[in-house]
This record gives C-alpha cells, structure tokens and sequence, in this order.
C-alpha cells in the first residue's frame, strides 16, 4: 500500500511524534545524544580527550549510558565554569547568578544547552520540505516531541506543554515536550538524575499519552525502528491493551513509522515486526525513504470533517460549560441573528444546524497561514459572504488556492482599481529608493505618519525583499485596520497576480 492510500483512511486527526532525526534533516545547529555532549565537552575542555575519557567510564556490554555520562560531564562543566566565573563561559555564568539572583536555580550546563540550540538555522534544502508540510498542520491534532529545540514550535505554531503543564491539558493544538524546552533549561531531561526523576512521575503523564494513542493515528518521524522511545511507547500501550483486541488491532493499523533511507523514493507501506522484552511480538507500519515532501502531501490532502483548531476551540467551551462558566442558552431560528459572541455551540440535528463561518477580517489577519496551508476550505465560506466596492481584499493569492470563488474575477478588477488609486495619490513623502523596511521606519524624514505608505510604494516598486515584508506583515500590530490591508492587498497583487 502506498502513503496516499494508507493516509486516505484516517478519520480523525493524526498526531506526530517527532524525535532528533527531523532536527537533523533540516538544522544546521542540531546533534544527536552523543554528538550534543561531544560538542560541549570540546568547548570545555578544548578537545575530545576527556569526553572519551568519560564515556570509556560510563560503557556496558558495548554501549554507551549517554545519561550517565551526561550526568557526569555536567558535574564536571558546572565546577569549572564556578571557579572561572569570568572566563571563557562568562555569559553562562552571568544568566546562572541571575538566575540564582531571582531565586530559581539552574545547571550552568543545561544554560548551556539551551544556548547552542536556541537559534534555528535551517538547511539550505529545508524550505521546500518545510512547505510541504507547513500545508499539513491543518490535519495534525497535535505533537509530541523528545527534542529540546523549537523547530516543532516554529513550524506548527502550536502551544509547547513542558512537564506537568502536559497533565489535563487540551492536546489539540499542543506541543508535549516531554524531556524539556530550552525556553525552560531546569526542565531538560539530559542525566541520568533527570531521567530518574522522569520516570517516577511519567505515569500520569503516560496516562494522557495513552488516550492519545488509542485515539488518533501516530506518524513517528526522526526516530529508527530500534529507538528506546518507539518501544516505550509500545510498552505503554501494550500494558494496559490486550495484545489481541480489537482495540490493539486499530492502534496497530494507526501506527506510522517514517525511516530514514538514503536517496530513497520509496513511497510503500510494509509491515515490520518488533520484538520487545517481556511481550510478544508486536507489528506496525513502516516506511523507509528520503522522499519526506509526498508523506507532507498525503498528510495536506487529508479532508476531516473538522479542524483540529476548531475541535480544540470546542473543547474550551465545554471545559468553560463544565466549570460554570459565563453561559447564555439561545433559541434562534436564524444563526446570522446572534451576536458576534466569542464562542457558540450549536446543539441539534445534522439536518437543521450546518454553519461555519470566518469572517474576510479574519481571513485576512489569517492570510499567511492559510496560504501556507492551502486551506481551500476556509475559502470556500467567502461564497457565502458578501465584500463591498469599498474594502480592501487580497484576492489574487487566495484564487490562487481556491478555484471556486464566484466572485473572483470582480474582486480581481477591484483590488487592482483600489491599489492603481492608492499609488496615483500617494503623497510625495511616501516616495522612496530605500531597499528596506528598517531603513524606511529608521529614515527621520519620513515622518510616523507616512511610514506605511513609504512601506507600501516599496511593496509596488519591487524594493523591499519578499521575506522582509512577510515578517512584517505577520507582526503588524493591528491587523484589522485599514494599514494592514493595504500593505497586504500591495504584497498579495505583486506577489500572485502574475502568477495566476
């Protein structure tokens, strides 16, 4: 069976466990357990002599106890760095001591940690991937992830959950970082002390994992079928499911373990069997290739009934319902009659209750990430709505996505009519030749008020770099004002038009 044919028949939204090796693929600055304490013992003590030194003392039956030696080439980091408070790691010391100033105590070590994978710098093959699967996070109903870093946070966008903030937490739309963040150091899970205490308090933890597994598809990437972790989690699982049911069956045949294959296209689905101390052998799916982007794309083309957005927003309601929240009970036989109240549940027959609705506002505040996920179905909705003669409305990337929107080519006419308007009466302080946005907002002759029309005659001339005025775009403070649409409807025309 191939991947589009295994996805096709998920019914609910897959949840993605992420190990090193994803870091790997698409990160300069990443490294694996050993090559993470490796690179830290050469920093400390100028080659790798020591480090060897160390793991020659923390070796058993031909492997290597990487907690262990964590363990003790901490100990060994935080005792320099404490009788060299200004040398060589001064920065580290000076986050340690205030910290400490603050009365929250942390390892000089894990500090460290945190600072070699704070910054992403990704591969230079990275973006076409990424893309792929940034299209994808409209099916993903959550992550859960072994890794210290923030790619899963830069590429989904989700809330990180780090420790006990994972307990009786809403998983849609959340990262589980399971052995730590380096937004946190004290929380990284690296020695065997920290593995330790992990453990003894993991079973409320599992508790909640396990009603994800046996709820939802699992799609491991970054991790080989002999990983330590795919087999705990197994051992979860099967603890508490009898190996025969039908139950373990349909987590069986959920299960998706993506391997690393050099230069391989594969695209099929086999079973793989493996075995595990103290049960019988257990059996999943597997797939072994380099050709992540069409496991991405069978991933996008899934079409669920529902958001996993939309189910985490529903869950908030009745957690809200649960805790006597501020509830008003409706009657209405016309939805459009209520007011724009935060958040509505809808009780009733399929027959009489279908409404779904994001507002052009909205869509527009939303613009990057619905491109970036191609969610023809959210602009599928503006064929119920009705856009003015008047508003601004970047159309051209949209139709571009979406091959269904009636009014498209009237909203083409107009857009392009309000933006040759918007150009032919810009004001003389608007015009310029700067090359990018921070010289426009630092360049004291154009004044605050004109600042978003210099940015938006640079937008039309094709002087501003693309990612420039993205980023700029994406953190524009009020992105319901009438300066946020205009850039946007500048950069979606000069960005699509011709591309259509």
């Amino acid at each position: 069976m191939n991947i589009q044919e295994f996805m096709s028949a998920y019914t609910n939204h897959p949840v993605l466990f992420i190990g090193t090796g994803m870091s790997l693929r698409y990160l300069k600055n990443s490294y694996t357990w050993d090559g993470l304490l490796s690179k830290i013992a050469i920093d400390l003590f100028g080659d790798d002599r020591e480090y060897l030194n160390i793991k020659s003392r923390n070796s058993e039956n031909g492997s290597f106890k990487y907690e262990a030696i964590a363990e003790e080439l901490q100990r060994k980091f935080d005792e320099i760095l404490e009788q060299n408070p200004d040398g060589k790691f001064k920065e580290i010391n000076d986050e340690f001591f205030e910290s400490m100033r603050s009365g929250r105590p942390l390892s000089r070590f894990k500090i460290y940690i945190s600072k070699l994978l704070a910054n992403l710098e990704y591969k230079e093959h990275a973006n076409i991937e990424l893309e792929e699967l940034k299209k994808a996070r409209k099916n993903v109903g959550s992550i859960i992830t072994t890794n210290y870093d923030k790619l899963a946070q830069d590429i989904f966008e989700f809330n990180p959950l780090i420790g006990n903030d994972i307990l009786l937490s809403n998983p849609y739309g959340s990262i589980y970082k399971i052995h730590g963040c380096i937004d946190n150091p004290s929380k990284i899970i690296i020695t065997q002390t920290d593995y330790k205490k992990f453990k003894e308090k993991y079973e409320l933890i599992r508790a909640q994992l396990l009603s994800l597994f046996i709820h939802n598809p699992i799609i491991f990437f970054g991790y080989n079928v002999g990983d330590e972790n795919i087999k705990e989690i197994l051992k979860t699982i099967f603890t508490y499911v009898e190996p025969n049911s039908n139950t373990a069956k349909r987590i069986r045949s959920n299960f998706l373990l993506v391997e690393y294959e050099a230069d391989s296209n594969n695209q099929d689905i086999v079973e793989h069997d493996i075995d595990i101390t103290g049960f019988s052998t257990i059996r999943i799916n597997k797939i072994k290739t380099d050709n992540f982007s069409q496991i991405y794309k069978a991933l996008a083309s899934l079409t669920l009934p529902i958001s996993a957005m939309d189910i985490r927003k529903l869950q908030s309601v009745v957690k809200e319902i649960y805790t006597g929240g501020n509830i008003k009970v409706n009657f209405t036989e016309d939805m459009d009659s209520l007011d724009n109240s935060d958040k509505v549940v809808a009780i009733g027959s399929t027959k009489t209750i279908k409404y779904e609705f994001q507002t052009t506002s909205e869509m527009m505040s939303n613009y990057f990430k619905i491109i970036e996920e191609e969610d023809s179905q959210i602009l599928g909705l503006l064929n119920k709505q009705k856009i003015t003669s008047t508003q601004y409305f970047p159309i051209y990337g949209f139709s571009k996505i979406c091959t269904e929107i009636i009014e498209e080519n009237r909203l083409k006419t107009q857009q392009k009519s309000k933006l040759d308007h918007l150009i032919s009466e810009m004001k003389d302080a608007c015009k310029n030749y700067h090359s990018s946005i921070s010289n426009i907002i630092n360049d004291e002759n154009i004044s605050a008020t004109y600042k978003n029309g210099a940015i938006a005659w640079g937008i039309w001339h094709n002087q501003l770099p693309k990612d420039e005025v993205i980023d700029y775009l994406k953190n524009f403070e009020n992105k319901k004002g009438t300066e946020y649409k205009k850039l946007l409807c500048m950069f979606d025309y000069k960005q699509y038009a011709d591309a259509i």
